[in-house]
């Protein structure tokens, strides 16, 4: 009978690391539906980049309140991981505090942790209050309605839950070390947790432990839960901020990726010693389609992205289109990828691993042209994203679809590639008069 908990714990344990990693394992398989694409370039930048970024949160300080917090909440979850580590060796071997025996080191732990958690209560309830009482603007745009505000909201209530019980577990246990109670010997500092202790004055030994074993069961319970809700909310990036950033873009941003194809047909008509009608090289691949009408089109870099999305909202909030009250939002584009591969691949899923047709894709049914044709193209949404997203690229990947397969420019833009083919500029001034403005006093 003694061994029923440890295996009761050893089966939780079981199930929710194996759902976890039939998500990754989904989640990998979506991914990897994108278009093949060479990253493998300059590793040591690439390293940097991850390290600064990712894990230095370089880019989330340049907003210096929500950076703090972020960061604050960021250490807790990393730290209190090793505190999970010993509730883990706990529940499969039947021990009760089993690095106790590190003495100094770990009453330092221990207190830290409590320190770390208060602080994580603290900067939850304030990221709650910003959303829901002051209601900054970039947390109450068209698309954070429904399921991506309350998935943001439900986040911060478990973060707050899980700490609670965190540290209602070491107030009981404290209560319990403070009475000599078997198999709570002496171990820890508790900061904060002693005065959650001072509420169980008075309950006997037998109720405490009830109370302590309670917490313990629904706070790595909860943690389990939380693992494998993950790969349903925008906390994903917990797990994918460090390969996005790794794999982030290395170009100056107003450096835009050519179709090879088109650039070597640009070479052939400006090279006078290339012959017109020489035959097509064999070896040079047309591409199937230009640009990009669906998420399958789109690079598996791209579709990590769109993952990756912490729906922060910062690159909404420096789009100088968005500003002005124009329909697009680079969030809402990378919420749209995201949806419409998730729905791609529950239609694999469905039909055996394979995609079968459905009607539906990305331009028109997820995201309109209006919103493709309102970017600038500044690379402000590039520069704000804390985690190296890049929303630019699938917006210009979408607009090459919609110029090179179906020219379907607006009519200003086809008036300008009209003038600059025919007047080498994008006025409609015939080219001998394309410098009279300089002979103006």
């Amino acid at each position: 009978m003694q061994y029923i908990p440890n295996i009761v714990f050893a089966i939780a344990l079981i199930l929710g690391i194996g759902y976890f990693i039939r998500n990754v394992k989904k989640l990998s398989r979506n991914i990897k539906l994108g278009k093949d694409v060479d990253v493998s370039d300059n590793k040591p930048q690439r390293w940097t980049n991850m390290a600064k970024i990712a894990l230095g949160q370089t880019k989330m300080v340049v907003r210096p309140i929500a950076g703090l917090m972020h960061i604050i909440v960021y250490v807790g979850f990393i730290i209190i991981n090793i505190e999970v580590l010993e509730i883990i060796l706990d529940g499969l071997l039947g021990t009760h505090r089993i690095f106790a025996p590190l003495g100094a080191v770990y009453d330092f732990l221990i207190g830290s942790f409590e320190i770390l958690a208060l602080l994580v209560i603290v900067a939850v309830v304030v990221f709650w209050i910003r959303r829901n009482a002051i209601r900054l603007q970039r947390f109450i745009k068209p698309e954070m309605a429904g399921w991506p505000k309350n998935d943001a909201n439900l986040i911060l209530y478990i973060e707050v839950v899980l700490m609670l019980l965190f540290l209602t577990m070491n107030g009981a246990d404290y209560q319990l070390q403070q009475l000599g109670a078997a198999h709570y010997e002496q171990a820890g500092a508790f900061p904060v947790s002693q005065y959650i202790a001072q509420l169980f004055d008075g309950l006997t030994i037998s109720n405490l432990i009830l109370i302590e074993r309670t917490a313990w069961w629904l706070h790595i319970l909860g943690i389990l839960a939380f693992l494998n809700y993950l790969y349903y909310s925008k906390h994903l990036h917990i797990l994918l901020a460090f390969p996005n950033t790794y794999y982030g873009k290395l170009k100056p941003q107003g450096e835009f990726d050519n179709v090879e194809a088109v650039t070597n047909e640009v070479k052939l008509m400006m090279d006078p010693s290339a012959d017109p009608f020489a035959a097509a090289d064999e070896n040079q691949a047309d591409p199937d389609k230009f640009g990009a009408s669906d998420v399958l089109d789109l690079n598996w870099v791209q579709l990590l992205n769109a993952y990756t999305c912490t729906e922060c909202g910062r690159c909404t909030s420096e789009c100088p289109a968005n500003q002005t009250g124009k329909l697009l939002s680079p969030r809402k584009i990378m919420m749209d990828t995201r949806d419409r591969l998730e729905e791609v691949g529950k239609n694999i899923d469905a039909n055996k691993g394979e995609f079968v047709p459905d009607g539906k894709q990305l331009l028109d049914d997820y995201i309109t042209r209006e919103e493709l044709w309102a970017c600038t193209t500044c690379n402000a949404c590039v520069e704000a994203c804390p985690v190296s997203i890049d929303p630019l690229s699938i917006i210009v990947e979408m607009r090459r679809f919609l110029v090179m397969e179906q020219s379907a420019a607006p009519s200003d833009l086809n008036n300008m590639m009209g003038n600059l083919e025919n007047n080498g500029a994008p006025w409609p001034f015939n080219q001998m008069d394309r410098l009279n403005w300089a002979q103006e006093s």
